[in-house]
């Protein structure tokens, strides 16, 4: 007899940000999603996904703070999806502090593979939990912004928020 699969149900809420419209996603293990609008058009819940703004309003709570500037780490369940390397890059971006920024080679450094830069950067676009996995602080080894989910003008909003000077005019290889 093969044993019954039961699917974990994901849940879905939205909320206004000075980024645009946010939603947020988590299953019964923590959040696992925050879709930052997206550049190319609107992004929406999957049909099979359940409203439930009642438990994300932590969430939502949290990320309102951090927008007011009255909040700098998130205190949530996560529950982010990915590789053994993916994860390990999800909890690197988890320590970088409020309003510093690091190299994708000094994360690569740090996870004892130094030169891994281009995968640290290929993990951090794959970031489900932007804003709460702080991707927007990692920058090229030249102090350059390179790309972002939610577009550069997204990562230079969240970045000149935590206090970080970003000169106008900023280069980019994804601009």
């Amino acid at each position: 007899m093969m044993a019954e699969r039961t699917v974990d149900s994901l849940l879905w809420s939205e909320m206004s940000s000075p980024l645009g419209r946010l939603l947020l996603v988590a299953g019964s293990d923590g959040l696992r999603r925050i879709l930052l609008p997206d550049p190319g058009g609107p992004v929406g819940p999957e049909a099979c996904w359940h409203r439930d703004d009642e438990q994300l309003a932590a969430a939502r709570g949290q990320l309102e703070e951090y927008f007011a500037g009255a909040r700098q780490r998130f205190d949530l369940p996560l529950a982010p999806r990915g590789t053994p390397f993916q994860l390990a890059v999800l909890n690197a971006l988890a320590e970088i502090p409020f309003g510093v920024t690091r190299t994708y080679g000094e994360i690569a450094r740090r996870l004892g593979q130094p030169t891994a830069s281009r995968a640290v950067g290929a993990a951090n676009g794959r970031n489900p939990l932007a804003i709460v996995l702080p991707c927007h602080r990692v920058i090229g080894s030249d102090g350059s912004l390179t790309g972002y989910a939610g577009g550069l003008a997204a990562k230079r909003w969240l970045l000149r928020h935590e206090g970080v000077a970003i000169p106008e005019g900023q280069p980019s290889l994804f601009g």
